[in-house]
């Protein structure tokens, strides 16, 4: 099933302009949405959970109209938002019976099986009937996943979720998503460029409401063959350089020097050296060429 979004836009009370006139269209797979915080991941994400109306365009997704008939969609979603609340008086186990009550499995056999199911898929159940409050930050995504896969989804939605999650923790939440993703339409959104690397077999970059760039990450950095360079500078000629030059991005070496890393078609100086395009590079390029241009 295909998720096809068509000149989307929401302006809210304050005058921000979240979605501006957005048109997508996603598969089947992991789709990685990378943008920087306030670029409008939240706003479109929770426009196409049906959590808030857009002001114009529409949303399908394979016969569903999104958009005026929103409980279909429901029925076969699975949403993880930044902030999830849980009880913290309660079991994992319990929690997942309860919510899969509210999702319509009234036989008390299929709600054991299936809340066995997702526990073993989300490497929770050997932690079933310790409460939810005490898990860890990974642990509590993961279940977090756990009650998004009750239903089934062939829609599933997680936003930020390996935000604030120490490595082993990021690592085993991608895992698992790498588990149900092959099925199903994953909608990703995330500032974080690895997770998308790691993750996604296709992405774009969002900001300021707006798509950038639409593509794989494959695809995306292999245009950039030849055009990266590197080089290694004093931290007091940043700023100098930062003006010669398409600076996409830089890091401190131990001896305190900085290494710079430029966007050129051809060599830019004899200093630098060629370097392998990165999902960074694809990023950052995205974003600069977004900027408005001085005057």
């Amino acid at each position: 099933m295909k998720l096809v979004i068509k000149n989307l836009t929401k302006t809210y009370k304050n005058g921000v302009k979240a979605i501006d006139n957005l048109s997508i269209e996603i598969g089947t797979g992991m789709f990685g949405l990378l943008g920087p915080n306030g670029a409008g991941k939240s706003s479109l994400m929770r426009t196409i959970a049906t959590l808030q109306s857009p002001d114009s365009g529409s949303i399908t997704f394979g016969d569903i109209n999104v958009l005026e008939d929103n409980m279909s969609l429901r029925k076969i979603l699975g949403y993880l938002p930044q902030s999830f609340g849980v009880y913290p008086k309660m079991s994992a186990e319990d929690l997942l019976d309860y919510f899969a009550t509210l999702k319509g499995v009234s036989n008390k056999e299929e709600r054991k099986t299936i809340v066995r199911e997702v526990l073993e898929i989300t490497n929770l159940y050997d932690v079933r009937r310790k409460h939810v409050a005490g898990y860890s930050g990974g642990m509590k995504q993961r279940f977090g996943i756990a009650q998004l896969l009750l239903n089934n989804p062939k829609l599933i939605i997680v936003d930020e979720p390996t935000a604030g999650l120490d490595p082993a923790e990021r690592h085993k939440f991608l895992n698992v998503l790498r588990e149900v993703g092959s099925n199903c339409t994953i909608i990703f959104s995330t500032h974080i460029v690895e997770d998308v690397k790691e993750l996604c077999n296709e992405m774009a970059v969002l900001n300021g409401g707006k798509i950038l760039k639409h593509t794989t990450p494959q695809k995306a950095t292999k245009e950039l063959d030849g055009t990266i360079w590197t080089k290694v500078i004093d931290k007091e000629n940043l700023e100098e350089n930062m003006k010669l030059y398409n600076v996409l991005s830089r890091n401190f070496n131990p001896d305190n020097t900085l290494n710079i890393r430029v966007h050129a078609l051809e060599k830019p100086s004899e200093e630098f050296i060629a370097s392998e395009p990165q999902l960074d590079d694809v990023y950052f390029i995205a974003l600069k060429q977004d900027e408005p241009a001085l005057v």
